[in-house]
């Protein structure tokens, strides 16, 4: 009979957990694994990725759709290395991610031996809720089980390093003896009720204010029903952090969208004009564009008691789960007779998205990023996944992107990185392969990792029930959202030799490898090309050419400062002129009459 070893106990313990699929990437420093691997006849599933930033990434967007733990491997030196954006990614947006990495053997250590890292040291602050090497085969499972349980309990990456020698030792339990740590399965959660006496306060603030504002964010997103009940009592308008866009419809007509600096108008006014503030599951960085700190009285429910009464000087702490706390709040709040607060804000709502339609349809060289998203909007399939990567396709993706209820959507919101586009499509279809995948990238991003992880999307996608995942690259060959930050907040012209990318046919590209690709470099394509992509049977690329003038308008811009920005860029930007076009016709949309007679 063949031994256990470690490496075969560490998958037979992740199948107890209910693991199904590792994202991963092979090196000799895991080959004990992967060995294991195939004697286990690949359960759980092996993914792999071009890069292991890639694995950390797909790891990252499966635990985000699919509302569970994420896992990716990597070998030793550069492969551990490797993960760490990804993971970094998964620690500032809170989601649950295991990684599982080798380094060198035990008798190397410390002999500046090859692909030698120190490895506690470097994962100390990226995993740092948990991060363990394995020295010998009874210190599993216990640390095993503690990562997986410290990544659901804190949503934050945890780490196990596995010396390669380890994983080839027979596995042997730890005893009932002294020094050895037993460990057991699954984890039971329970439910947390905030304080009586807290909800009576914050019910007491709440009823008292007269123009009432909640913002939701990603930990409301099991609170919809409630949310809702809240907003109709209170008649307040709900604007949305950027990780809980999916929380509400946008067609409710009082919310009012994404909040701060890719946010919309009326979120903008909504706070501005408030004077109670609601915060639910959201720990929204941006304080100007919250209330004044005068101004409003304000209440804050989270699950984390770490992350609570941050960003704003709330009343009214109250820790506990939002539906939860929600429903034990709602008896206690009174129905607002005046509406005129809730009128207001649909009002506002309304022309916004009016506003939106008319600057989608502003003419552009050759086509108008805007519109790609608003042609999408009615489109969207009930059950959609949207992922966005960094730069300008998120200013899109967050204002002109309207959702419906069902559809869900992410990206790295607090890190920001560029790169988790694809990778998190491919992640949400390994959580929903019975789900259409939508995928917004600039070319920057495109060109950086998302070209070569669709040699993964080709490699996997016939294991997908429904094989939709739509790749749409933004291409404009320029870095376009550091080229507008220059401009805004430098005032400094466009750099051509940092900003301008090298052409490249993606369409070619994804057609190479057997994929559905459509070019799309005029306005009347656009839908056209939306409905062809989804109603196609495999995956497909829109290479959409986009004009890089068409500017990302803050919520909280004026005219007078489009137009003094205009005349920055005179002084030596090497598109002034088609900047200073469409930046006037753009904001223009907000001044001309609209369909709805709004003023």
């Amino acid at each position: 009979m063949t031994s256990t070893t470690v490496a075969d106990y560490v998958l037979k313990r992740l199948r107890e957990w209910g693991v199904q699929r590792v994202f991963g990437y092979p090196g000799d420093g895991i080959n004990g694994l992967l060995a294991a691997w195939g004697r286990a006849g690949d359960r759980p599933v092996f993914v792999q990725a071009r890069h292991e930033e890639m694995s950390a990434f797909e790891a990252v967007g499966y635990a985000k759709f699919g509302r569970r733990l994420g896992v990716c491997a990597a070998t030793s030196g550069p492969g551990a290395i490797h993960l760490l954006n990804g993971l970094y990614d998964a620690k500032l947006d809170h989601v649950p991610v295991l990684a599982i990495v080798g380094q060198t053997n035990r008798s190397a250590m410390g002999g500046s031996y090859q692909q030698e890292v120190d490895l506690l040291s470097l994962y100390k602050d990226v995993a740092g809720e948990y991060v363990q090497m394995v020295t010998v085969p009874e210190q599993l499972p216990n640390v095993l089980d503690r990562a997986i349980r410290v990544a659901l309990a804190e949503r934050a990456p945890t780490a196990i390093i596995l010396p390669a020698d380890v994983q080839e030792l027979e596995y042997t339990p730890p005893g009932h003896e002294f020094k050895m740590v037993p460990s057991s399965l699954g984890i039971d959660w329970p439910k947390i009720f905030p304080d009586d006496a807290a909800l009576h306060y914050a019910a007491d603030l709440l009823n008292a204010g007269e123009r009432v504002a909640i913002l939701a964010g990603s930990g409301a997103r099991s609170a919809r029903e409630e949310l809702k009940e809240v907003a109709e009592l209170l008649g307040a308008g709900v604007a949305k952090a950027l990780l809980g866009k999916d929380v509400l419809s946008d067609e409710l007509p009082y919310v009012t969208g994404s909040i701060g600096l890719l946010g919309t108008r009326p979120s903008y006014e909504m706070m501005k004009g408030c004077d109670t503030l609601l915060t639910v599951g959201s720990s929204f960085p941006y304080t100007q564009f919250l209330p004044n700190l005068n101004q409003a009285r304000a209440v804050q429910i989270d699950i984390d008691p770490k992350l609570i009464g941050m960003r704003y000087p709330y009343e009214v702490n109250l820790v506990g789960d939002a539906a939860t706390t929600l429903r034990a709040l709602i008896p206690l709040l009174k129905h607002k007779q005046d509406r005129s607060w809730r009128e207001s804000i649909e009002s506002d709502v309304e022309r916004w998205w009016e506003t939106m339609r008319m600057e989608a349809m502003v003419e552009a060289k050759p086509v108008n990023p805007m519109r790609l998203f608003h042609e999408l909007s009615p489109l969207l399939p009930a059950d959609a996944i949207v992922t966005a990567d960094s730069g300008s396709a998120a200013n899109w993706y967050a204002r002109n992107l309207r959702f419906r209820d069902g559809v869900r959507g992410s990206l790295s919101g607090t890190l920001a990185t560029m790169g988790p586009g694809v990778p998190y499509g491919i992640g949400a279809k390994f959580a929903h392969p019975d789900r259409p995948v939508i995928v917004f990238v600039g070319d920057g991003a495109m060109q950086m990792n998302g070209l070569a992880e669709l040699i993964t999307v080709k490699h996997y996608w016939r294991d997908w029930s429904d094989p939709r995942l739509i790749v749409a690259v933004l291409h404009n060959n320029d870095l376009n959202q550091v080229t507008w930050e220059m401009r805004a907040m430098q005032g400094s012209p466009k750099f051509p030799q940092s900003q301008t990318l090298p052409d490249v046919d993606y369409a070619a590209f994804a057609a190479s490898l057997g994929m559905g690709a459509f070019t799309v470099d005029s306005p009347e394509q656009v839908a056209p090309a939306w409905e062809r992509a989804l109603g196609a049977d495999r995956p497909v690329l829109l290479d959409v050419y986009v004009d890089p003038d068409v500017p990302p308008i803050p919520p909280h811009a004026t005219f007078e400062q489009m137009k003094d920005s205009a005349e920055a860029l005179l002084r030596g930007d090497e598109n002034r002129w088609g900047v200073l076009r469409e930046g006037i016709r753009t904001k223009m949309q907000e001044f001309l009459p609209h369909r709805d007679g709004g003023r």
